[in-house]
């Protein structure tokens, strides 16, 4: 009796301690996927059980897509009932060439402004870089460009950006160095967080489960993607292959080397409830689209990795 009495106990004790610290009881993020916008892309996620997409800007979704196009997606968004966490874009906001720049720019408040058309929280990016400049020299411009440019318009629609790791884009936002660098030069503004994504991470030998724990306040959207080493490749070419042979790639999730069982953990410790989207650049299940529409293979792909995925993610 004593010894129920005092598990018992305990488990109040841990329950208590689970509640005082904020954390949700039930973790239940939104899974979904990212995508080219159709109607037919936006039906096979519902059907799938997906309950979040991210949408690409681009031929299907422009920037400065008109307003009857704003009103269909918005009613194809509203038909399947999903989450649309935020629209993906990858441009330089700090391109050398002022031209350039200015486009940039402009494109990138049109995408800010049809966020909001959408109802639509976040705006993915990168964070914009200037090669051959010290890395000082680079966050300052960006800070520069963003506050003068983007804040205001941020502000005004209640939006903020997300950055994502690709150290292969112009982007310092690619780990643990340029996050320090970047959220100090912002003086850590509310209006910047994360869209983490392990791959980037996993193929440039950081750790991503580690960064996540470091970072988990300011992920507020996730890309599920892979990355497996070729090692058979590595070994005999090094990480700078003169042949231009490729030792990695991206692959699904599961498919990979990246400890998804700790990164969830890490993501549900911290009471996670945002949208974790699959980003399905796995050349095994390629072509991606006919025109703007999934072909069969690709749809395939979207449905191993959910398979891989309802092992860690509740329904």
């Amino acid at each position: 009796m004593t010894h129920t009495r005092r598990a018992l106990l305990k488990t109040l004790a841990a329950t208590t301690a689970f509640a005082q610290a904020g954390r949700p009881r039930n973790w239940k993020p939104k899974l979904g996927i990212l995508t080219r916008y159709s109607e037919s892309n936006l039906e096979f996620a519902r059907q799938e059980g997906f309950t979040s997409i991210q949408l690409s800007v681009g031929p299907g979704l422009p920037p400065n897509a008109s307003d009857e196009h704003v009103a269909r997606v918005r009613e194809t968004i509203r038909r399947t009932g999903l989450y649309v966490s935020s629209l993906m874009t990858s441009e330089n906001h700090t391109h050398p060439d002022p031209a350039q720049r200015a486009a940039i720019n402009q494109r990138f408040i049109q995408t800010i402004e049809l966020a909001a058309k959408l109802g639509v929280p976040y705006v993915g990016a990168m964070s914009g870089n200037l090669p051959g400049r010290k890395l000082q020299e680079q966050v300052d411009e960006i800070v520069r460009v963003y506050t003068e440019k983007y804040f205001p318009v941020l502000e005004k629609h209640n939006i903020k950006i997300v950055w994502e790791p690709w150290a292969g884009g112009p982007n310092l936002a690619t780990g643990p160095v340029g996050y320090e660098a970047l959220f100090r030069g912002f003086k850590n503004s509310p209006l910047i967080g994360l869209l983490f994504d392990p791959s980037h991470l996993q193929w440039q030998f950081m750790d991503p489960v580690q960064c996540a724990r470091d970072w988990v306040d300011r992920i507020w959207d996730v890309h599920l993607k892979d990355c497996e080493i070729l090692w058979h490749v590595l070994r005999r070419t090094g990480i700078n292959p003169l042949d231009n042979s490729r030792w990695w790639r991206f692959r699904l999730p599961g498919q990979g080397i990246v400890d998804w069982k700790g990164f969830f953990a890490v993501l549900q410790e911290a009471g996670y409830q945002g949208a974790m989207n699959i980003e399905h650049e796995d050349a095994f299940y390629y072509p991606p689209y006919e025109g703007d529409n999934f072909t069969e293979p690709y749809k395939a792909g979207f449905r191993v990795a959910h398979a891989f995925l309802r092992q860690f993610v509740p329904e």
